[in-house]
């Protein structure tokens, strides 16, 4: 696709007003509209951005050439599927749907209408994430936890399918190897959904994750520590912050070896804006998304794996 690219936001909550900001700034896109059931809502944000409001997604259906789709879980399928059907591109915010069954039709009509389909797992456009390439020489122990404050938003779903399917995207695709078994606990507090989880994922490799998630806790913290067998790797998603660790030569005392450390800091940056240009970028030459349809089905299967044990 050649010259400007037509856009649209569905859905401009608390995150879909920020995707109509970065969609409104990039200059390849041409903001057509906002879309929200709440008209004032919907007005509020097309003033901010300078766009126009609507209040059905399908009177944009054969004005757009792609679309962000920020609407509750529950309606990602029937949203996302009136788009794909018309070749228009979607980047849908993740989890991708509330079943395999709906994700595999989004797959199969992006795949049939030639429709860029990108998963929102913001996490993979953190500079740190980006930094763990080339570090990573085979993953045998991943540890992660990601805890935050409660926030009413996002509770149409529970604490796995809201925060800790971040970490389940990062560490499959990290381990690059199926998943063999999972165990899990979880308990809701302050919503009727689990809101405290915990996972254990093993995969076929003989790799083993242990998966944290809170969103009732009193700070926020995302962190990862991942061990091979020629290194430990300190992740620190919140600061980013990236430390590697690796047995040097000699020894700081009789059978304890010397350590080396290397320890990286990077730029806060700007994932979401990162994230879309690079949506915009695949609409326009093709490329496969950086988190694909395909992607998004992996790591719901694992959440929807680990509710079941819960």
């Amino acid at each position: 696709m050649s010259g400007t690219i037509r856009t649209a936001v569905i859905g401009v909550g608390y995150l879909g007003q920020f995707h109509a900001e970065k969609y409104a700034s990039l200059p390849e896109s041409e903001l057509v509209g906002v879309v929200d059931s709440d008209r004032a809502r919907a007005d509020e944000v097309a003033a901010k951005v300078g766009t126009v409001s609507y209040t059905d997604y399908r009177e944009l259906l054969d004005k757009v050439d792609a679309v962000s789709i920020v609407v509750p879980t529950q309606y990602h399928h029937e949203v996302a599927k009136a788009f794909l059907a018309r070749g228009v591109h979607v980047l849908l915010e993740k989890p991708i749907t509330t079943t395999v069954e709906e994700a595999d039709e989004l797959i199969r009509l992006a795949d049939e209408n030639r429709a860029i389909f990108q998963v929102g797992h913001l996490e993979r456009f953190n500079p740190v994430v980006l930094g763990l390439q080339g570090l990573l020489t085979g993953p045998r122990f991943v540890e992660s936890v990601r805890i935050a404050p409660f926030k009413p938003r996002g509770t149409d779903v529970n604490v796995v399918l809201d925060l800790m399917i971040h970490d389940i995207d990062i560490i499959q695709t990290i381990v690059g190897s199926p998943v063999s078994q999972v165990n899990s606990i979880g308990a809701p507090v302050f919503t009727d959904e689990e809101d405290i989880a915990n996972a254990r994922i093993q995969f076929e490799n003989g790799c083993v994750a242990n998966v944290t998630a809170s969103r009732i806790s009193l700070k926020s913290e995302r962190k990862m520590r991942i061990f091979q067998p020629d290194s430990y790797i300190s992740v620190d998603f919140q600061n980013k912050k990236l430390a590697v660790f690796r047995k040097g030569s000699g020894e700081m005392f009789p059978g304890v070896p010397n350590v080396n450390i290397e320890e990286k800091s990077f730029e806060q940056g700007d994932a979401l804006r990162s994230e879309i240009a690079s949506f915009l970028d695949c609409v326009a030459t093709g490329k496969t998304p950086v988190v694909s349809g395909r992607d998004g089905k992996r790591a719901l299967e694992t959440a929807l794996k680990i509710n079941t044990k819960l």
